[in-house]
């Protein structure tokens, strides 16, 4: 094993050799032998086997290993050193296996090591992108999990630092070849971040890239398979597949295919629905996304099924009212709840598959079922009134740090939603009904557009909400506050009708 002094005299014959370097293979294998020695020898080594690396093809395989012992090493410092080095090593055919390498040293626990690492992989996807992918991407597919997991937490947080040079269009086409290899067997977590790496990639961000990720979510959805609600991983899978599907939707990229699923297979099984989340209300998150994606739908071959169904649910949460007794009292113990986060959901999905098919509520169904239809809007816009008065009462003269807390907060969402079923219902009682009012859905973020400003078009249609600019929506103080889905439905979502003349904290839970 050669000593501190052995090595610097080594080097130095190197460093003279100037173009004859090469010629000094001797010289090389001493510095290659410090990997033996004691911690001076071992950092030494880690500096000196990669600034030569290069002169001696004939050794490659030999340093490499060399360097990789030391990354290996006991000593912290010294595989800070030859971490940092290895970039160096990444020449020719020698990058993949540097990438392969490095990909699985992402897995220290060291935070100096890690972003080391980081460091060095990024330096080297900027010399081949395409070299760097494949080590990556063959410890993803073959790697132990901790070195998967940030292998593929690494490609969809740093792909979007690197510049254009780098990611060309056939890095990314090697990207999305690669990424669907590994979409074949992943978990809920690495979907969602796959998704956010394709989604990110400029080659996919037109409108056939786009509709090439709903294929790719649509596949992963198993939207071939018969839907099973008792299965909370199948539910649970859906739902991930469907959160991620809907950003991509517009007016050139349809929903048709997810909607008329959710229409066919989920909604009839809504209340037999089973989810791993616990305390995730999983009737309204499905109402949601399919509240969502109905304001794109295509051509539907199945639309008026579709819209039958819709109703058919709908009814369900809109109750007739409660049959009054000889005395003009209430025949039941209590009248009926009703459920606005539900009704706003489904009324809003009605209303836009109903503008494809405008005459189903008057030539497609029976007199009996459109006067029993209207009866219940007529009691649902009832009790929907005096709880919009109660709401505007109780925030009357609120702004700014009074409607920051969770009471107020939770009752401008409660009128948001309220807002919209009536708008809605209105539109429904005209005759013939009307399909031509727009609200913008009580979870989603209100844009103001300043006078004379056109609305972006490109990816919206009528009734859906406007497109996000670059800047970030501008809302005012009253319109920001959107308390989780899940607690305002477990509050507010189930209204007592019968207890709608008490003002108060108790008034707005169940």
């Amino acid at each position: 094993m050669p000593t501190v002094e052995e090595l610097y005299r080594n080097y130095g014959i190197l460093a003279d050799a100037t173009e004859q370097v090469g010629q000094h293979k001797d010289a090389y294998q001493v510095i290659l032998d410090g990997v033996k020695g004691g911690t001076k020898e071992k950092r030494l080594a880690a500096q000196f086997i990669p600034k030569f690396f290069k002169h001696f093809p004939e050794l490659a395989d030999s340093a490499i290993n060399a360097q990789l012992d030391l990354c290996e090493d006991e000593d912290v410092s010294i595989r800070r050193q030859a971490i940092k080095e290895l970039p160096q090593f990444a020449t020719g055919e020698n990058l993949p296996r540097v990438a392969d390498i490095l990909t699985q040293l992402l897995q220290t626990d060291d935070s100096a090591e890690f972003n080391l690492v980081n460091n060095a992989l990024l330096s080297i996807f900027k010399m081949d992108a395409k070299g760097t992918l494949g080590g990556l991407f063959s410890q993803i597919l073959q790697g132990e999990d901790i070195v998967r997991e940030r292998a593929i937490k690494f490609l969809s947080t740093k792909l979007k630092t690197l510049p254009d040079e780098v990611l060309t269009k056939e890095v990314e086409e090697l990207i999305l070849t690669e990424s669907k290899k590994v979409l074949e067997d992943v978990t809920g977590e690495e979907f969602v971040l796959f998704m956010k790496i394709l989604s990110g990639l400029k080659s996919l961000q037109t409108v056939s890239g786009r509709q090439q990720l709903v294929e790719l979510v649509a596949e992963q959805a198993d939207l071939e398979q018969t839907f099973n609600p008792s299965d909370p991983d199948c539910v649970d899978r859906l739902l991930q597949c469907t959160r991620q599907a809907v950003p991509l939707f517009s007016k050139n990229v349809h929903s048709t295919r997810f909607v008329t699923y959710f229409c066919e297979q989920v909604l009839p099984n809504l209340s037999s629905l089973t989810t791993p989340v616990e305390g995730l209300d999983i009737q309204l998150e499905v109402l949601k996304l399919l509240a969502e994606m109905s304001s794109f739908c295509g051509d539907m071959e199945k639309l008026e099924t579709n819209l039958r169904k819709l109703f058919d649910k709908l009814l369900e949460y809109m109750p007739l009212p409660p049959e009054e007794a000889e005395n003009g009292e209430n025949a039941g113990n209590e009248e009926p709840k009703l459920q606005f986060s539900y009704v706003e959901c489904l009324l809003y999905s009605f209303h836009q598959l109903g503008r494809k098919l405008p005459d189903f509520l008057t030539a497609k169904l029976n007199a009996e079922k459109l006067k029993d239809f209207k009866i219940r809007l007529q009691y649902f816009a009832r009790g929907l009134q005096v709880y919009i008065r109660q709401l505007r009462l109780a925030l009357q003269g609120k702004t700014g740090e009074a409607l920051k807390t969770e009471e107020n907060k939770i009752k401008v969402v409660a009128l948001k939603i309220t807002n919209n079923i009536n708008v809605l219902i209105k539109d429904l009682f005209h005759i013939p009904p009307s399909y031509k009012s727009t609200v913008t859905l009580s979870w989603k973020p209100v844009q103001k557009v300043e006078i004379g400003q056109k609305r972006a078009n490109e990816d919206t249609t009528s009734g859906s909400p406007p497109k996000k600019s670059s800047a970030g929506p501008k809302r005012d103080a009253r319109q920001i506050y959107n308390p989780p889905s899940g607690k305002y439905s477990s509050n507010l979502g189930n209204f007592n009708y019968g207890e709608r003349f008490r003002l108060g904290t108790s008034n707005m839970r169940d």
